[in-house]
């Protein structure tokens, strides 16, 4: 399928966690048109098995380029970690860039820091996550912390209830005052970094993948000719699985929440 410079591009994550990283992409190319799709129905990617996660993956993959996609950016953790290399083998000819924990930027400002890295349990298992810790560790302490249940608490909204900031006490609680970073593993977390950092203490610097993969799909668009060439700024639609008045209210609210 021939990928055209007016196409939009499609931007997927289990829920609406991934609206975080929509913001950076609209902030890098405020001029292509995008569409996201949260699967809510099925969310959070990060409790269900591989095969659950890369069959759901492939299906709106499918859906976007049948759609008119001219690229897709995968803004989840958890599929960019299963279901990316399997995409990009299906379909070899479209600019498909996916998002990792960002343990790289975070490494190379503190290579001496003690990082703690928050993610799902599906995320932290894969060797591709392994091999990142590898390559960028070096003399950092790198601390994996699965979180479950955490992506799907914030999938239901309501932030500033007294819950999520138990739970999330109870996840990174025992870290409090001795780590100089987080990366943020999943696209849910940037939502609730003032209660992460409120538990960790003040002076601990946060990382999240959202920025670098906004400039890597630029240059992908740009490597293919494929970047927009309207002078209109480009347009945001959303749709869901769970499609709902209330819960496309809900997207659209969290993209619009400072980060």
């Amino acid at each position: 399928m021939e990928q055209r410079s007016d196409g939009f591009v499609g931007v997927f994550d289990s829920g609406l966690g991934g609206t975080s990283v929509l913001r950076s992409l609209v902030d890098e190319l405020p001029h292509e048109d995008f569409h996201y799709f949260g699967d809510s129905a099925n969310a959070p990617y990060g409790e269900k098995t591989e095969e659950q996660v890369l069959a759901l993956s492939r299906t709106i993959v499918e859906r976007f380029l049948d759609g008119g996609a001219k690229a897709i950016v995968i803004a989840c953790n958890t599929a960019t970690s299963v279901a990316a290399a399997a995409l990009r083998a299906s379909h070899p000819d479209v600019p498909i860039v996916g998002i990792e924990p960002a343990l790289k930027p975070a490494a190379r400002a503190l290579p001496h820091g003690r990082i703690l890295v928050m993610a799902t349990e599906v995320t932290l298992r894969l060797e591709k996550y392994h091999e990142l810790a590898r390559a960028w560790g070096g003399e950092c302490e790198v601390i994996s912390v699965p979180c479950p249940g955490l992506a799907a608490r914030i999938e239901r909204g309501d932030l500033d209830a007294p819950d999520l900031a138990e739970m999330i006490d109870g996840l990174v609680g025992r870290y409090a005052g001795t780590v100089d970073a987080v990366v943020l593993g999943c696209t849910h977390y940037p939502f609730v970094r003032p209660l992460i950092s409120r538990v960790l203490g003040e002076g601990v610097r946060f990382f999240d993948g959202g920025a670098g993969t906004a400039r890597q799909l630029r240059s992908r668009l740009a490597q293919e000719g494929l970047l927009a060439e309207r002078n209109r700024a480009g347009r945001v639609e959303f749709a869901s699985s769970l499609s709902t008045p209330e819960e496309l209210a809900l997207y659209e609210r969290f993209f619009s929440l400072p980060l």
